[in-house]
């Protein structure tokens, strides 16, 4: 019994078996951890914003922006999740309740909330003008700096992204 068994390592090899790539997780490093943990939170704060567009205004261009820009802060989102994923990194929402430069507060959401018509729209467009402007800082220190080719290459979509809708706030 053991010679079949010797005999069966030795056919099958009791060496390292192929890796079909190399461990991604090893690739990410501080940069990517901190930027992906930061982004999480930033898009879901403004991705709150977002979604009171439609009780809170009832300019048809306003809704629209706030609908694109919901959406898209909604896929960077699961993105982002994704590559927590692929880091190993567990979810522990290391800046959950913190305020921090172009994060939406908890206290620009409850005014908001209470906002409508022009007040709103000034609330709407300030804080996603503030979003964008600190995500571009954010992803441009990720591609500087980051180590895992995939949260870089997230950083510059999500970059060109904001770059976008920056422009389309206007001044």
């Amino acid at each position: 019994m053991a010679w079949a068994l010797l005999a069966a390592l030795m056919v099958t090899g009791c060496t390292t078996q192929p890796v079909t790539g190399p461990p991604r997780a090893a690739a990410f490093n501080a940069t990517d951890t901190a930027w992906i943990q930061l982004m999480i939170p930033m898009s879901e704060r403004a991705r709150l914003l977002t979604g009171l567009a439609p009780s809170r205004t009832t300019d048809p261009a306003l809704t629209d922006l706030a609908a694109r820009a919901g959406s898209r802060l909604e896929e960077e989102r699961v993105r982002l999740g994704a590559l927590l994923d692929l880091a190993g990194i567990p979810d522990t929402r290391p800046h959950e309740g913190h305020n921090m430069p172009g994060m939406v507060s908890l206290d620009t959401l409850a005014g908001a909330k209470r906002a409508t018509g022009k007040d709103f729209a000034r609330i709407l467009t300030a804080g996603l003008r503030a979003h964008y402007a600190q995500t571009l800082t954010l992803c441009a220190g990720e591609r500087a700096s980051g180590g895992a080719k995939e949260a870089k290459d997230l950083a510059a979509v999500i970059e060109r992204s904001a770059a976008e809708e920056l422009d389309r706030l206007g001044p």
